[in-house]
């Protein structure tokens, strides 16, 4: 469920037969800490009634290692596999920024957040320590490296206990806006809170279409 024309998730009813059905529920907000689950947590949450008692942020060394730049590429074209496979602890360490502002912005709406580390066959244990360290500083309650597709189950032992500890602990889950607030006022603190904008210039069409 694509966030940038939905909500990004599921529906309500889905999760609701879901709660009855198992003692832990999974469920996903399409397109990353920001445009799907600001909007799982303002729009779906608030309507639902519900309220996560964990949020977790899948990442990876390699997504990390591309957004730290460093790679010979052509515009618009991923760098080849050949490079992303080589260890670049720098290229992680400059991209961790973009990790680092996920878990501030799930932060923002006073859950308990663990990343997991999604690990890959050419991953360096210092390339992944770098990840950990930086979701750690960020505020994450862990960081912990999941292993399923490598180990099946077992590989994710370690993770599953993890959430399990998050969810465990006492949230209050707090909007970033209240529903009076006016539809300008909405998105500028979307784009404040959660993209980091410095302000919000509508156009005359924005502004024929809020009206």
């Amino acid at each position: 469920p694509f966030a940038n024309i939905a909500i990004g998730c599921n529906s309500i009813v889905a999760d609701q037969i879901a709660l009855k059905l198992g003692e832990y529920v999974v469920t996903e907000a399409g397109f990353g800490a920001d445009i799907g689950a600001e909007k799982f947590m303002d729009i779906k949450c608030r309507a639902a009634g519900l309220a996560p008692n964990t949020v977790v942020i899948v990442a990876t060394v390699k997504a990390l290692k591309m957004h730290g730049g460093g790679f010979t590429q052509k515009p618009g074209r991923k760098p080849p596999m050949a490079e992303i496979m080589k260890p670049n602890p720098a290229a992680v360490e400059a991209g961790c920024a973009n990790l680092v502002q996920h878990v501030e912005n799930m932060r923002k709406f006073g859950i308990p957040v663990v990343v997991a580390i999604n690990a890959f066959p050419y991953d360096t244990p210092e390339e992944t320590e770098i990840v950990r360290a930086a979701a750690m500083s960020a505020g994450a309650e862990a960081a912990v490296e999941s292993q399923v597709h490598a180990k099946g189950g077992a590989g994710g032992a370690e993770l599953a206990e993890a959430v399990v500890a998050a969810a465990a602990q006492p949230s209050e889950l707090k909007f970033l806006y209240p529903l009076e607030a006016s539809i300008k006022e909405k998105i500028e603190t979307i784009a404040r809170e959660i993209y980091r904008a410095g302000g919000v210039d509508f156009s005359p069409v924005a502004e024929a279409k809020i009206k």
